[in-house]
């Protein structure tokens, strides 16, 4: 039980560090590097295509 002298403002607990729901920056990073390569692709292709 919270003693009101350790919390005098009433500031709700906390979540722990590291929770299950954080981001997964590897997947994030793939898709990023998937993205980054298929715009590559329409401007290469794009340009023989138009020249």
């Amino acid at each position: 039980m919270i003693n009101p002298d350790d919390n005098p403002m009433q500031h709700p607990e906390e979540p722990p560090s590291g929770s299950g729901d954080s981001p997964r920056f590897g997947l994030l990073l793939i898709v990023l590097a998937l993205a980054v390569i298929m715009i590559g692709i329409l401007t290469f292709a794009g340009e023989a295509y138009f020249s």
